[in-house]
């Protein structure tokens, strides 16, 4: 299973180090900058599964880069924890109102620290912390690579596989078909968005069972979300 790729902003140098050791220790991929616009580029060269983000730092403001990450549709759905020296109500309201899932107030334990983002993995993507997916009738276990609908073991391709991953991360959720490119295919791929339609009706032949209904919904001049059948 991959690691979890983490984008760390932080402009304490100190601090920048020592949570870098640490999460790469605990398995995760790091990634750390010091200035906001380069965290915009380096977010959307590589979309990250988690943005640790200061409030304070160079360039763009913290709280500016997670107004952006939110407004771009390649990194809407990305969790993102903001760590600021401010204590004041009004400065927490407002950073949990632009976008960001957690918060934390400087000084803070890093092992706080480390446990707020296993939460958040495991909240907002859970195949990350290596636990079972499951939506409806369809299990997908990213540690044993398999995936099951009503019980029966299904055959599904590489891509359609991750496209499966990703829909049951983010279950009922509508994705057009740039962001489902970016998030399935990566940034440097050359497809074309038509790929996408392939691919989900491949990913929707693989998952049919007998007396079971689609769970992919088609979104006209939207796009695709994955939804159990007990929901619509």
């Amino acid at each position: 299973m991959s690691k979890p790729k983490l984008l760390l902003v932080e402009d304490d140098a100190a601090l920048a180090e020592l949570l870098e050791y640490r999460f790469e220790n605990e398995g995760y991929e790091v990634r750390a900058t010091r200035d906001g616009d380069e965290a915009l580029t380096l977010a959307s060269e590589d979309v990250p599964d988690l943005v640790i983000l200061d409030w304070m730092i160079e360039g763009t403001s913290g709280i500016e880069v997670c107004r952006r990450l939110r407004r771009d549709k390649a990194t809407a759905h990305v969790p993102i924890i903001m760590l600021t020296a401010r204590e004041a109500e009004d400065d927490r309201v407002r950073g949990l109102d632009t976008g960001a899932d957690d918060y934390l107030t400087k000084p803070f334990s890093p092992r706080e620290l480390l446990a707020r983002v296993a939460a958040v993995l495991r909240r907002m993507r859970p195949a990350l912390a290596g636990e079972r997916l499951e939506v409806g009738d369809l299990v997908l276990d990213p540690v044993a690579h398999r995936v099951e609908r009503s019980g029966q073991q299904l055959r599904l391709g590489p891509t359609e596989y991750r496209l499966l991953r990703f829909f049951m991360e983010h279950p009922r959720r509508v994705f057009t078909r740039g962001q489902l490119l970016d998030a399935v295919w990566g940034n440097d791929s050359d497809i074309g968005e038509r790929t996408v339609d392939v691919h989900i009706r491949r990913l929707r032949q693989a998952i049919t069972v007998a007396d079971a209904e689609d769970p992919i919904r088609t979104v006209r001049s939207a796009g695709y979300a994955l939804e159990p059948a007990d929901s619509r």
